[in-house]
């Protein structure tokens, strides 16, 4: 972008709730379901029908407002947003204006400069629509109002970000801040974690925001960076040829890397909002806060400080696993289960046993080698039984087999070779086997140690005690 121009971004997420029923009615709010077979009357708009609260969906929410230090009010008051669409069967759509459930809060991102506070405006409980499709039929379009209903909380942030890279990384932080709370199943091709983009841009050292536009349902941290750039790119070059950029909702198209004009953008007071008769305010009570906050679990900058100081683990592998829900859980399990050193369980989940979940093809929640299972291959590491290198095809054969570590290294003898007199005798046959190496090593090419480390693992099929191995090298190699 032209160092004349600055970008200001702000983001409006929309995070579908985890709950078995709808926000205002107990059908069902499952992903996936035949089209319109999850449909109550009052998803349907039928007269006479009224909206009864989701506790869950309540909690969800007062939850996720207390993990970004929201202010949560002591009441909180349901509207009407008024509008006309084919997936709206009521014709508005019950939200939150003036008294929503969360109030300001903040998250920290890091960014190319270091770390940045994010302010979070608000977040209010609101129904998602229905949905429009398109290209099912020739000359019609079809409505599923399957979606009409669920539970959403729309987290809407300042415009404080900068570039779409610091975007990205505010989206990634409320993505992990869902999920770890476990009030979301962060399942971005189902659109359970999506956002809209506000961008405008300004000249560099001007107060005054410009005329923004809106890009409507990306649910891609890729193509929301993409998006951006894109929309910057087309304000600026409007702007240098003289042109207004119009207030208006955009689509991105991720084939053609563009965004198009959907609508004109729409004010608040477009949308007539008024206080839902059906629904009165509702109280949040001391009590409601206190439960919720007892279940607020560690989030990754205080796993990645606990793995580091307290764990041995290097910062990199801490990061990697502390980001990474089911991954964590897995490594704090089988860390409860095995001796072994944590920084050789953290090394061996993102090494060998990562890879083999990507051969596989499955997420480590559906593994075969549950965290039990592998602490056990991890001590038979620990305690020198095999080294890491057999414990890979050890690892295999778990998963093959469902056999415990232990069993399948004594059925097919892959024990390690301990036994200090049988390994001297493996380093004196291999340096009598190999006089040139040696002269090599003793005149100074250090790198030819590991030569000799290399063939008596041949020889024992890697079954030699490495640690062993070395010292005696190193003892007869002098």
């Amino acid at each position: 972008m032209s160092q004349q121009w600055e970008m200001v971004i702000g983001l409006e997420i929309h995070v579908r709730l985890d709950t078995d029923s709808k926000l205002f009615s107990g059908m069902k709010a499952s992903y996936g379901a035949s089209p319109n077979s999850q449909v109550s009357f009052l998803d349907a708009g039928l007269p006479g029908t009224l909206p009864v609260i989701n506790q869950k969906a309540l909690d969800y929410a007062i939850r996720f407002g207390l993990s970004v230090d929201a202010d949560i009010p002591p009441f909180t008051v349901f509207a009407r947003k008024n509008y006309f669409y084919p997936d709206l069967p009521k014709g508005y759509q019950i939200s939150q204006m003036d008294d929503p459930i969360v109030g300001p809060g903040q998250v920290v991102i890091e960014t190319e400069a270091g770390a940045k506070t994010i302010e979070i405006t608000r977040a209010h409980l609101e129904e998602d629509a229905g949905k429009s499709i398109h290209d099912k039929y020739d000359q019609y379009s079809a409505i599923d109002l399957n979606r009409a209903g669920t539970p959403l909380i729309e987290v809407v942030s300042e415009p404080q970000m900068s570039n779409a890279k610091e975007a990205v990384a505010y989206m990634r932080e409320i993505y992990t801040r869902v999920t770890h709370l476990g009030i979301c199943d962060g399942n971005l091709q189902e659109g359970s974690f999506r956002c809209d983009a506000n961008v405008s841009v300004r000249p560099v050292g001007q107060q005054t925001l410009g005329t923004r536009t809106e890009i409507k349902n990306l649910n891609s941290f890729r193509f929301i960076e993409k998006a951006i750039n894109h929309e910057a790119k087309r304000q600026i070059k409007i702007l240098e040829a003289g042109g207004q950029i119009t207030q208006e909702t955009r689509l991105y198209d991720a084939e053609q890397d563009q965004t198009r004009s959907m609508r004109s953008k729409e004010n608040a007071n477009d949308y007539r909002y008024f206080p839902d008769p059906d629904q009165l305010p509702i109280q949040i009570t001391p009590e409601m806060i206190a439960a919720q906050r007892a279940l607020l679990p560690e989030f990754p900058a205080a796993k990645i400080e606990r793995y580091v100081g307290e764990l041995g683990l290097k910062p990199d592998d801490a990061a990697i696993i502390a980001h990474d829900l089911r991954m964590a859980e897995f490594f704090e399990q089988s860390n409860q289960h095995s001796q072994a050193a944590a920084d050789l369980n953290a090394k061996f989940l993102l090494g060998e046993f990562s890879a083999l979940l990507n051969a596989q093809g499955v997420a480590l929640a559906a593994s075969q080698i549950d965290a039990t299972a592998y602490a056990g291959l991890l001590d038979q590491m620990a305690n020198g039984s095999v080294s890491r290198k057999v414990a890979k095809g050890v690892l295999d054969d778990m998963w093959d087999t469902g056999q415990a570590a232990a069993d399948i290294i004594k059925e097919q003898g892959l024990g390690q070779i301990s036994d200090a007199s049988a390994l001297t005798e493996l380093v004196q046959q291999v340096i009598a086997d190999n006089p040139d190496q040696v002269s090599s090593y003793r005149g100074g090419n250090d790198k030819m140690f590991n030569y000799f480390v290399g063939q008596i693992m041949k020889q024992t099929k890697g079954q030699a005690n490495p640690v062993q191995t070395k010292q005696l090298l190193e003892e007869y190699l002098k």
